[in-house]
């Protein structure tokens, strides 16, 4: 099996990229963020996001599954397929939150270590490299300004149909790049094996073209 581990900032193009370059060469992609944002969602209907306690109590009563169909990933809550309710900027913060809880992580780790054990992964998250496959063949650090990450992510948003406005997207990529590299568990940074991968001045079938060429030299 080939286990390939794909870090980075929020909004850097992680998923989309990996997604294509798993597609490419016929690996499973395996988007972690979507595990946190799970939980995140959960806490949230249970009115319990903003207390560490409460989330670790309630992780008793929840059951994460990924699924795949036709190489897609699925996320499932408790049984019910929720891929359609957890890319909200209110569930992107929560994920920022609960994933800086030691017993969340602790959760989630098993469930990806499985997969990546099964299967050829290409796996992208914070701390993929570093912690979940630190014996990853290939470990990839993709990144790209905050003011291009926050451009990509307002267009995103604004193609949705949501009124959100761009300083207040740039706000949000800096507050969570802020979280994620100054938290205490498992923070934001590359290892020392990484290939850093700047996709900043690339179209995103270049960002593509690139990870699958540093993919190959790791075969």
């Amino acid at each position: 099996m080939m286990n390939v581990a794909i870090d980075g900032p929020a909004g850097a193009g992680k998923s989309t990229i990996s997604k294509g370059a798993a597609k490419e060469l016929g690996f499973i992609y395996v988007d972690t963020g979507a595990l946190y944002r799970t939980i995140a969602l959960n806490a949230v209907r249970q009115g319990v996001i903003d207390n560490k306690d409460d989330v670790v109590k309630m992780l008793d009563d929840t059951d994460v599954k990924l699924g795949f169909e036709n190489g897609v990933q699925c996320v499932y809550l408790n049984g019910e397929e929720v891929s359609a309710y957890i890319r909200t900027p209110e569930i992107s913060m929560g994920a920022s939150k609960v994933s800086a809880i030691p017993k969340v992580r602790e959760f989630l780790l098993d469930l990806q270590r499985d997969i990546a054990k099964k299967n050829n992964v290409i796996m992208d998250g914070r701390d993929i490299a570093t912690v979940v496959l630190p014996n990853a063949e290939c470990k990839i650090f993709l990144t790209a300004s905050p003011e291009c990450r926050a451009q990509r992510r307002y267009k995103e948003l604004i193609e949705k149909g949501e009124n959100v406005k761009y300083e207040d997207v740039l706000n949000d990529v800096n507050e969570r790049d802020y979280n994620d590299s100054h938290r205490e568990i498992a923070p934001l940074k590359p290892s020392e094996e990484s290939v850093i991968a700047d996709t900043s001045e690339l179209t995103l079938d270049e960002s593509i073209a690139l990870i699958v060429k540093i993919i190959k030299e790791h075969m």
